[in-house]
């Protein structure tokens, strides 16, 4: 008489439940992170002038807000001199230089954010520079 091993014919099995909601958590925490814009944090106050609109779609945006930190796209350099903002601009334009680069300053930001900014820009061989302003508010008509 032969006597069967009811255990070998076990099948092992993984249990799918807590795999499936461990990946559930993942998506909706990386959907809900991923939403965050940077640019809507940001307030900027451009300085006013007259003039049209010109925008490029495929621009490069170097922000600089009133504390003189730069930003460039979502990127921002982690000090405010030369070198890292050289170091931003390499990680986010790679080689391309005939990109227009739309410079977006505060009204209030220090000057010499500004010059800086244009400075790294020289360096690195953009020539395509545009500035970003707001339109002009318009004037009160008299009663």
């Amino acid at each position: 008489m032969r006597i069967r091993d009811r255990r070998a014919d076990d099948v092992p099995e993984i249990n799918l439940v807590p795999l499936i909601d461990v990946i559930l958590v993942l998506i909706i925490f990386f959907v809900i992170t991923t939403t965050f814009d940077a640019r809507s944090v940001l307030r900027v106050e451009l300085p006013r002038a007259t003039g049209e609109a010109n925008t490029g779609s495929d621009s490069l945006s170097l922000l600089i807000n009133a504390e003189g930190r730069y930003f460039v796209d979502d990127r921002e350099a982690l000090r405010t001199d030369v070198e890292s903002l050289k170091r931003t601009l390499l990680e986010v334009a790679g080689d391309d230089r005939d990109r227009t680069v739309l410079l977006r300053a505060d009204a209030r930001t220090p000057w010499q954010a500004v010059v800086t900014a244009y400075d790294a820009l020289a360096q690195l061989g953009f020539t395509r520079v545009a500035n970003a302003t707001a339109p002009e508010a318009p004037a009160a008509s008299p009663p």
